[in-house]
Order: C-alpha cells, then structure tokens, then sequence
C-alpha cells in the first residue's frame, strides 16, 4: 500500500484508516509519503506499523515511475486535496487499484481546476473509488464528469478521543504545571499575522481577567521567532515547551508557545477556550476545529474557514462554536464565556455533540476500501 498524504493535519486525518487497513491486513507493506519534513515525522511517531515513511516524489513522469518501481504498490490512497496527476495516471498505468480518502475540493480551488478541467478529468479518472468529506465536495469532484465511484464517507479526521488523549499522562509534567489551576486560552495551528491578533486580544483579557494564560502553537515551527517577536513586542513574557524542564520556573510567566510537534491534541484538554487557526485571513480555509471540541472546549474560528465548512457551520448552530472576525471579537466572545462557567462548559458540551454527529468517516471508509482491496 502506497499513501499519500500532504502533511501534519492529512497525516492525523489519515491514520485511523491506515492503522485500520494494518489490523485488517497484518501482512500489508505500507509506504507513507508527505510533502514536508515535519509530515513525515508525525507519520513516523502516529503510524508506527508503516513500513517505510518518506518525502513523496515530484510530480514529474519519471520521478513517479521511479518511484513506483521501487515501491511497486498495489493499493494506492491518495489523501484530501493531493490532485497530483502523475500520481494517479502512473499508479493506473502499473495496474493499482487509486482511491481518494477524506477528498475534499473548496471553491475557490474548484475555479482553478475548471481551467486545466481535462487534465485532472484524465487524473481522477484513473482512480477507483472517490471517498469525500461533504455533498459539496461530492458535487465538486461530480464536475469532472467522473465514471469513478463518488461516496460521500465523511471526514476521517472526526473520531472519538482515543484512551492516550484523554489520560493526564499524555500531557508531560512540565506542560501540566504550566497549566494547573489556570485558564487558558489555546491558539492552535496559528498562521502569519494571527498571533499579534491574538496577543492584541489577550492584553485586553487580562484587563478583566487577570489569572488568564495564554498558549500560542504556531502551525509551522519554523516561524517561532515570529511568535516571540509579537510577544516581545507587547512585553509579554513567555516560555517556551521545548525548553521547558523540572527546574524551570513556568508559573512565572503567563505565556506559552507550543514549540513542539504531536503535543498540541493533549494540551487542548487544558483549554479554557480554544482558538483555531488558519482562518483569519484569506487563503488557508482554517484548520480543523475538531480536536478542541472532542474534549469539551468551546472554539473560537475566523471567517476564512471554507475548508471546514460542514463541521464549523455545526458546531455554531449548536452554539459549541462562535465566528471571530478581529481582535475586537476576539476580546468580546472570550469575555462572554469567561464570565459565565457555566454557559462555557455548555458550548464545550455542544460542541462535542455537534463534531460527534460527524464522526464515523473513518470507519465508513474503511468498509468502502474493502470492498475496493477484495475485488479481483
């Protein structure tokens, strides 16, 4: 088995249909490939029973072929919006059975592959089996004029907390004493220009909130220095997780920036409030608000957040999630919850029911690739 996947998010997304089709077919030879580094080492330490994790080929003809000789694949899964033709056309060509897990196309992309319309009708027509997130993707892929199979299996990211997110114990010490006794508010998967947003509101916060702490984890760790630099920029001291150890003193500043991969889906259980990211300003369409509110948190999301539509449109007509659109909101929603417990722990409440009526999409899609594995 070949899959795909382009990097930390899809990696998430993808592995509990991966490490369902590894209990399924324990003698499988899986090869995991990413778009980045740090894509790669979160499939390394979420999909250990993998047999190989590497960077993916260019899409170039020959790069591919090479790839696949040495791979030789007879299931490959291509993962969300990966649309790279060389990857479908070459797997057909070698006579592996390609299906899409978790697709999803958003308009504005839509506009973009309506331009080239034959050259991905000619890719996605190689593939078997098309399994998306939502109806609207559905259509979406249904404009390629596709003889290919299209369910709608819903998002595999969606999933019950497994037993290691919520035991305390996957939280390290040094994070849970950063956290005890205080509330905080959670930015999760920060993009650039969102974290002076965010530490704009949060100094209005402590006006009225004093004990508020706040957590920055910024979606690519590279632009920490970014981080800091909004922080030292509105004096805020702060710590830092990768340096955190026994003898530093954390409650001595009321700041952290999440510097570290596969810490983040634990840390929300200590949120207040969280908000995601990605969403403030156009371009990204918003990281997924899921993990927040499997565990009971209230979410905070920009307007920017087309990529999770279904589930973000849920969860705030179930009142578990409010629209943000500047630092003003930001302050203003945050203020309502934090003044009223009660009516916070409720959203949390609502916003778990909301993401667990959405759940199920990795199981679905495993049966659908069965079915697909089993042919002949």
């Amino acid at each position: 088995m070949w899959i795909h996947a382009a990097s930390v998010g899809e990696i998430e997304a993808i592995r509990p249909v991966a490490i369902g089709l590894l209990g399924r077919y324990p003698g499988a030879v899986m090869t995991i490939t990413t778009m980045t580094a740090a894509g790669r080492e979160a499939a390394m330490r979420r999909i250990p029973g993998a047999s190989a994790w590497v960077l993916a080929p260019l899409d170039n003809r020959r790069a591919v072929r090479s790839f696949l000789e040495r791979v030789r694949p007879d299931v490959v899964l291509i993962t969300e919006t990966e649309i790279w033709p060389n990857y479908f056309i070459e797997s057909a060509r070698t006579g592996a059975k390609i299906a899409v897990v978790n697709g999803r196309i958003s308009e504005r992309s839509m506009g973009r592959y309506m331009r080239v319309h034959h050259l991905f009708h000619d890719a996605l027509g190689q593939a078997h089996l098309i399994l998306t997130q939502s109806k609207e993707d559905a259509r979406r892929y249904a404009k390629f004029d596709l003889a290919t199979k299209i369910i709608v299996s819903g998002n595999t990211k969606i999933e019950a907390p497994e037993t290691e997110m919520a035991s305390e114990e996957a939280i390290r010490p040094e994070l849970l004493a950063f956290a005890s006794g205080r509330k905080i508010l959670v930015a999760g998967s920060t993009a650039p220009g969102e974290e002076a947003i965010i530490v704009n509101a949060y100094r209005r916060l402590r006006k009225e909130f004093p004990q508020l702490a706040l957590t920055i984890a910024p979606r690519h760790l590279d632009r920490k220095p970014e981080v800091e630099n909004a922080l030292r920029a509105a004096s805020l001291e702060y710590v830092k997780a990768s340096e955190l150890n026994s003898t530093t003193a954390v409650r001595d500043a009321n700041v952290l920036i999440l510097d570290t991969m596969g810490e983040l889906r634990s840390f929300y259980r200590r949120a207040a409030i969280a908000f995601v990211g990605g969403s403030l300003a156009p371009g990204r369409g918003g990281q997924n608000p899921a993990e927040p509110a499997m565990v009971d948190v209230p979410v905070l999301i920009g307007p920017y957040h087309e990529n999770q539509q279904a589930i973000v449109s849920s969860m705030v007509s179930a009142r578990g999630a409010r629209i943000v659109k500047d630092a003003r909101d930001i302050v203003s929603e945050t203020s309502k919850w934090l003044g009223d417990d009660a009516a916070r722990k409720a959203a949390g409440r609502s916003a778990h029911a909301a993401v667990s009526r959405g759940s199920g999409g990795a199981q679905i899609a495993l049966k659908h690739l069965e079915a697909l594995i089993s042919l002949g």
